[in-house]
């Protein structure tokens, strides 16, 4: 993956799960611990039988903005290729939305958002 352009994807659910990497991009990722500012966690039910089968999980963590600028959800942001960026739309639902976002770290990074 060295020579390919990258691109960074947070995840505070499902996507760092070693199964659904493994599905989703034939690889575990490696990540670092972040944080996306202005956003707070709910769960949404997934219904898509692909995604149950992948992530094990009848309820997945989505985020929406919050009134409360303090507020943060935790998680992981990885180095991935253009083409697993691709692989993680494909992953998931309607439910969700991909938005680029700025992170605790100061870094950008696509993130999926209650669409």
């Amino acid at each position: 993956m060295s020579d390919e352009p990258s691109v960074l994807l947070f995840s505070y659910g499902t996507l760092q799960l070693e199964r659904v990497q493994l599905e989703s991009f034939g690889r575990l990722l490696d990540g670092e611990d972040d944080a996306m500012q202005g956003y707070r966690q709910l769960l949404v039910e997934i219904t898509d039988p692909d995604v149950l089968r992948k992530s094990g999980q009848k309820f997945h963590p989505i985020v929406v903005p919050s009134d409360d600028a303090h507020d943060e959800v935790a998680g992981k942001v990885f180095r991935i290729t253009p083409d697993e960026l691709a692989a993680a739309d494909g992953y998931e639902v309607a439910d969700y939305k991909r938005v680029a976002v700025r992170l605790r770290s100061g870094r950008q990074a696509w993130a999926y958002v209650q669409a």
